[in-house]
């Protein structure tokens, strides 16, 4: 069988091994694949039998020009980079990762959450640029440092990753609320549902953001909503760029109602040259990198074989069409 990896590189930059496809035929990885090129996508995929993507699109003109293509594995969560319907037409099973790196991103959250809070690589900086030998004090501060006790943290969604973000506050001895679509019963006794969203935005001292994008919440976090929360609010998001308008969000932080923002996700990867984000005041910005420690990288590598290998022995798992 030919197998090929579109755009291996984020997953694998050569700490892993692509050896568990290696047991099902001859596999050919290409780092980068252009998303835009349709022409170089056809013909890097050819006459393969599957195919592996991460971020790289495959839809109907791209299926209607590769006859020989039986299996789609998206090497990620989120797969509407394919065009599921026109997979479906031809009986072709698209598969993803579910749930592969729900304790990475719950500790990325807290990551920025704990910069915005005390800034160490800002304070080591410092140190280490001889500040604190020409102190007269034994000890500064060069920015505003935030005790997380008893401040109230806000959970827009409340999945299998709010739900060990939440873990985490309550290990901080943080109050935890949470809102979700439909109605879910907390996880545990510390964790309170407001009855609706605007409420969560009104409570919250920080908010982070854990549900999928869709047009329901394509840029939830908006000049109306953001009026709607705490003067000095933080915000955290580490699920989609696109649920921020960041722009409102950009004015907001530049204007001190949001205190600081932390995002790992932005609407445009990479970073667009014109994102208002950029240079805005107090924000943190991370290249998508919540999901990327080895050890997650390693699991997701080794559901992908799993689902490959129930396809091959003509069974389904984590089959999203």
């Amino acid at each position: 069988m030919k197998i090929v990896v579109l755009d291996g590189y984020a997953l694998n930059p050569g700490d892993l091994s692509w050896h568990g496809f290696e047991a099902f035929g001859e596999v050919t990885v290409y780092e980068r694949t252009s998303f835009t090129d349709k022409k170089e996508i056809i013909e890097r995929i050819g006459e393969a039998e599957a195919i592996l993507t991460n971020k790289t699109p495959i839809d109907e003109e791209v299926l209607a020009a590769v006859p020989k293509l039986k299996y789609i594995g998206v090497l990620a969560t989120g797969y509407n980079v394919v065009d599921i319907e026109a997979a479906r037409k031809r009986n072709i099973p698209v598969t993803n990762i579910p749930a592969y790196g729900t304790d990475a991103v719950a500790q990325f959250a807290f990551a920025l959450l704990l910069e915005i809070t005390n800034q160490v690589g800002v304070h080591n900086t410092s140190v280490q640029q001889g500040e604190w030998q020409e102190s007269v004090d034994f000890t500064y501060q060069k920015t505003p440092l935030i005790e997380l006790q008893g401040k109230t943290l806000g959970l827009v969604g409340y999945g299998e990753i709010a739900q060990a973000t939440a873990a985490i506050a309550h290990g901080f001895n943080m109050k935890v609320i949470y809102w979700n679509h439909r109605p879910k019963a907390p996880q545990a006794e510390w964790a309170q549902q407001v009855s609706s969203i605007e409420e969560l935005y009104q409570r919250a001292d920080i908010i982070s953001l854990h549900v999928p994008q869709t047009s329901e919440t394509q840029g939830m976090i908006n000049q109306e909503t953001i009026a709607k929360m705490k003067d000095g609010v933080i915000l955290l998001n580490t699920a989609r760029g696109g649920l921020l308008d960041e722009a409102a969000v950009a004015h907001a932080l530049n204007e001190g109602k949001i205190f600081a923002a932390g995002v790992d996700v932005l609407s445009s990867e990479p970073m667009a040259k014109d994102n208002p984000l950029q240079g805005a005041k107090n924000c943190f910005i991370t290249p998508h990198i919540a999901w990327r420690p080895l050890e997650t990288r390693e699991r997701l590598m080794n559901i992908a074989v799993d689902n490959f290998a129930a396809f091959i022995a003509g069974e389904e798992k984590n089959v999203v069409n």
